[in-house]
């Protein structure tokens, strides 16, 4: 399947760790919620939690396998990779959800088991 055009820049930003960026795809009452973590709301402060994310790796890089776009959602999965500050990686597969509003997104959920990031 196809992938809407927004999504390899959406996943740019990410990878670029430009958390101003990844904030413009984001409706402005966005939710995000990584894993089983408390989640953020609206768009500043997700975009400061993911900013926090960011400093705490020193890159990462997405590789989107699948996707699936039905009427107001978007669904995939892949593989992560982090490069820890001491240069060390780890990489994780991961699934994400996507509630849209138009071509924004309203709702972004990860489902990826980073607990061996920090470890």
């Amino acid at each position: 399947m196809s992938q809407p055009a927004w999504l390899e820049k959406l996943f740019t930003a990410i990878d670029a760790k430009d958390a101003a960026a990844f904030a413009d795809f984001l409706t402005e009452d966005a939710v995000f919620r990584f894993g089983n973590g408390t989640p953020a709301r609206g768009r500043d402060e997700v975009r400061e939690a993911v900013a926090r994310f960011f400093a705490g790796v020193k890159s990462l890089k997405h590789s989107v396998h699948e996707s699936w776009t039905v009427s107001d959602a978007v669904v995939m999965h892949g593989e992560v990779t982090y490069t820890r500050h001491d240069g060390s990686r780890l990489s994780v597969p991961f699934a994400n959800v996507f509630k849209l509003d138009g071509t924004r997104v309203r709702e972004y959920l990860v489902f990826a088991d980073v607990s061996q990031l920090w470890s």
